[in-house]
């Protein structure tokens, strides 16, 4: 299969690119810049230059292949509504380039903002109310894609997919332990975030691929809740500093953009995607991977 990947050069394409060509596909990835070029045909992929806001060089890059997965987002929190109106022009441009087809269009979506408190499953709605709400109606598009001829399948990642080369939300945590002098959590710290290791969110992408049914929601889910509390005791161990709780009204001027995250609850099962596409995660959990080291090596977690 011809697979068409956006995103293809970052964290958790980096992984999928590999996945896919060790399982016999051809990968098609979208580089924006010269850097991701050389790394996507070091790779071993075909390279199409475009980006998110070129539609004609997804509609092209699409309908070149056999399949789609995308992964490409543009992670700038403060200008997050814009880049989910970009996501979802995105979506809607590869969905009508594979219309009636029959092919496969896998997105990559997130577990925040499925209902708190609870262990949260794919039968699961976003709350509207919720800080990642302006990512649903692209979640939404894609599995009416369904209905017209699309194989779509939403693929919902958790907080936080882990490994080394992260520089996500566990990566600008610490960066923020080091910058404030302390290991900080919100509030009693026992909300939970669900993890995923890249790899094992990798293989999950192909196997939504291959074989995941239209209009499917799946969960690339290994450990349905970590304790926030332990994440910052366990960086606070690391780096040598006191470990402190932050109040909820002082978590944005702590943690900055990461504050609406990281007090969010979130632990979330993966139980029905295991039986349907018989995945099973094989690689450490977060606090398995965090003890390894690899974070907190001068420039890691700042990349």
């Amino acid at each position: 299969m011809r697979v068409f990947v956006t995103g293809a050069s970052g964290f958790i394409g980096s992984a999928v690119v590999p996945e896919l060509i060790g399982a016999g596909h051809e990968v098609i990835g979208l580089a924006r810049s010269d850097a991701s070029a050389v790394a996507l045909a070091a790779a071993g992929a075909e390279v199409h230059r475009g980006d998110l806001e070129d539609l004609d060089s997804l509609r092209t890059g699409a309908a070149a292949s056999d399949g789609v997965i995308h992964l490409a987002f543009i992670h700038d929190f403060s200008q997050y509504q814009n880049a989910a109106r970009t996501d979802l022009r995105a979506i809607e441009t590869l969905g009508a380039a594979l219309e009636g087809s029959d092919r496969p269009l896998v997105i990559a979506s997130g577990t925040i903002g499925l209902a708190g408190g609870r262990v949260a499953t794919e039968r699961d709605t976003p709350d509207p109310r919720s800080v990642a709400a302006p990512r649903a109606a692209a979640a939404q598009a894609t599995l009416s894609l369904a209905s017209r001829g699309v194989r779509s399948s939403v693929l919902r990642l958790p907080p936080t997919v882990h490994g080394e080369g992260d520089h996500a939300f566990i990566a600008t945590l610490i960066n923020i332990a080091r910058d404030k002098g302390v290991s900080g959590y919100v509030g009693d710290g026992a909300n939970r975030w669900c993890a995923v290791h890249r790899r094992d969110a990798a293989h999950l992408f192909r196997l939504a691929l291959e074989k995941a049914p239209a209009g499917s929601v799946l969960h690339g889910i290994a450990e349905e809740g970590v304790p926030i509390r332990t994440v910052a005791e366990l960086i606070g161990r690391h780096l040598d500093l006191p470990v402190v709780s932050v109040s909820p009204e002082d978590a944005d001027r702590h943690f900055g953009w990461l504050g609406a995250f990281l007090s969010a609850d979130v632990p979330t099962s993966s139980a029905l995607t295991r039986e349907l596409l018989g995945w099973q995660p094989t690689h450490p959990g977060l606090i398995d991977d965090l003890e390894q080291g690899h974070y907190f090596r001068t420039g890691e977690s700042s990349r």
